[in-house]
């Protein structure tokens, strides 16, 4: 390669890191819909009401992580991830959102004994807990019930705007 073309090809590669990356093709609103229903109905077993910790409804866990996903700066191919084990654990699971608590446990252990179930639960429990106990500023662990729960006050000094302005 001469000297002129390996520098331009440094030059157009270094530009174009810089560049924001293109959102990727997530499906329709409504899959997305429906995305979310499968990851709250996750979330609201793995934090269900009455447990010692506040329950994922209680804090907006969902809202929270569909939030956190699409915002532009989240890891697209994380965001793809979370996206695709939904609609896998949807398929695997036909009737998912109506299952009763005891439908869910089965089907949630046999989704873990999947290599990717297994990595998709561990992404949704971080998500979750993050919403469980990230500030509140960021649309989570509504009226700090989660830090109430621990016995402690997040972090100071708080922030005063959400992802630094961006």
């Amino acid at each position: 390669m001469k000297r002129r073309r390996f520098i331009w090809t440094g030059v157009v590669c270094g530009v174009v890191s810089l560049l924001p990356a293109r959102a990727t093709h997530t499906g329709s609103v409504r899959s997305l819909e429906g995305v979310a229903k499968t990851i709250g109905k996750v979330q609201a077993h793995l934090f269900p009401e009455g447990s010692p910790l506040p329950s994922a409804s209680s804090s907006d866990a969902v809202g929270f992580v569909m939030e956190t996903i699409h915002h532009p700066r989240y890891d697209r191919d994380i965001r793809a991830f979370v996206i695709e084990g939904a609609r896998e654990l949807v398929r695997r699971e036909r009737g998912l959102v109506a299952y009763t608590p005891s439908q869910m446990e089965q089907a949630l252990r046999a989704y873990e004994q999947t290599s990717r179930g297994r990595a998709w639960l561990h992404r949704i429990m971080i998500l979750s807990l993050e919403a469980l106990l990230s500030d509140p500023l960021y649309g989570g662990n509504k009226g700090a019930l989660g830090w109430c729960a621990l016995g402690t006050w997040g972090g100071v000094p708080r922030p005063t705007e959400q992802y630094g302005g961006l």
